[in-house]
């Protein structure tokens, strides 16, 4: 098990997502944001759009997912 923060994400805080893969992590990110954004924390929001728009532009996207791939490999287990 590994962790990440929404920030290390892209994301505007430091809220601990675990999981055993990288893609684990991404899901939870996903959720964390869209809950977010539900309860009306601004914050969150323009994190959440990004991540929405990534996947319009597939080379932006592939990128991404390689650079996080990449992180969550170098991450320590906890």
């Amino acid at each position: 098990m590994k962790t990440m923060t929404c920030q290390d994400l892209g994301g505007p805080c430091d809220l601990a997502l675990r999981g055993e893969t990288a893609d684990d992590v991404i899901k939870a990110q996903d959720r964390h944001l869209k809950e977010a954004v539900e309860r009306g924390d601004e914050t969150h929001a323009a994190a959440r759009r990004a991540m929405q728009g990534r996947w319009k532009h597939p080379k932006k996207s592939m990128d991404w997912y390689s650079s996080t791939k990449k992180a969550f490999a170098a991450t320590a287990e906890d």
